[in-house]
């Protein structure tokens, strides 16, 4: 009967985009059609960067983050951002963008949500136009990252399916390629998770699809996107604490976690002479929906996630989101491939 059930859920979820998600507002600024005399497209390119790279105010810099106890909640897989209190933080009112990725072209697996949306936000604000993956079901969190994406004067192209379907990260990558015009950066971040207390609880069924939609997901988009990627790209991988220390609860999940990082390791060295780096963020506890939909985890249990970091807090995906934009940038990290960083609200000790 427990086989059956979670046959079901995973009919109902699919793959979850976490990591691994809505938001602070929503609302979009239509971009400027250029003039004959590039008037128009001058005055807009201003603005862009008026956005992006004005001085925060002192009010901004000052941003408080959610403390312990967080409120009580469940979410339905795969769990949608516009549910869940209090709002994950994507927007990062304080950063301030310099043009590290203009004219950069991301595909972003989980980008609809979460880390993923930060991400996206963040790789707009620096000049990149995104693409992003997510199941169908967070079509309205993913409407409201173009929304965001477009108010910074970038392009976003909504691409939903189904990542654990080998056919769909083929034809992903090909859409992504064709509506992008090429692809400069690609960032694996969608991935789900469920809590079981004993390896007798975790069915094959339930074993065969974490791994697929945690790693065999990160071969395959990857495998689709080299031949589209040239010397100065970047793979970015999102991984997990769990995966360098496992966890007694998440057994599935951490092994996924660790294969991210090998993977991110031994592709490095494979592709070193081709001039694409590869590199993984390994967070700790980041507020987003995957743990308040994750089926093994209590309302009660959600409030007091975090709290055990020395920050007393889960980060916020903004907090994260820059790390990505270091590593997908030449500018910051032409010689740095092959590495994990880990952002752990400190914890000085990985592994």
């Amino acid at each position: 009967m427990k086989d059956d059930k979670r046959q079901s859920k995973r009919q109902r979820s699919g793959t979850r985009r976490g990591s691994e998600r809505r938001s602070e507002g929503r609302g979009s600024e239509p971009r400027q059609a250029s003039s004959a005399s590039g008037t128009s497209a001058r005055s807009s390119r201003s603005s862009r960067s008026s956005r992006s790279t004005r001085t925060a105010s002192p009010r901004e810099r000052e941003r408080e983050y959610p403390r312990n106890p967080l409120p009580k909640q469940h979410l339905d897989a795969p769990g949608l951002e516009s549910e869940l209190e209090p709002r994950p933080q994507f927007r990062a009112p304080a950063y301030r963008a310099a043009g590290k990725l203009e004219g950069k072209r991301a595909l972003i697996t989980g980008g609809d949500s979460g880390i993923g949306r930060a991400v996206a936000v963040l790789y707009a604000k620096e000049g990149a136009d995104v693409a992003i993956v997510y199941l169908p079901k967070e079509q309205p969190d993913a409407e409201e990252t173009r929304d965001v994406i477009e108010a910074e004067g970038r392009r976003c192209v909504l691409i939903p399916g189904d990542l654990t379907d080998a056919a769909f990260c083929r034809q992903a990558v090909e859409r992504a390629v064709a509506e992008l015009g090429g692809l400069d950066i690609l960032v694996n971040n969608a991935s789900t998770q469920e809590t079981e207390k004993n390896l007798q609880d975790i069915s094959d069924e339930q074993f065969d699809h974490t791994f697929k939609s945690n790693i065999y997901n990160y071969f395959r988009v990857t495998k689709a996107a080299l031949p589209h990627l040239g010397r100065g790209s970047a793979i970015v991988n999102t991984g997990s604490i769990t995966g360098l220390r496992g966890h007694k609860e998440l057994l599935d999940y951490s092994a996924t976690k660790g294969a991210i990082h090998a993977f991110t390791k031994s592709l490095a060295q494979n592709l070193v002479e081709r001039g694409i780096r590869v590199n993984c963020v390994a967070p700790g506890p980041v507020w987003t929906p995957l743990n308040p939909s994750d089926e093994g985890t209590t309302p009660e249990e959600i409030a007091k996630f975090g709290a055990d970091q020395p920050m007393g807090r889960p980060a916020q995906p903004e907090e994260l989101a820059p790390a990505y934009v270091y590593l997908a940038s030449e500018a910051d990290s032409s010689y740095v491939t092959g590495e994990i960083i880990s952002a752990l609200g400190g914890e000085t000790t990985a592994a």
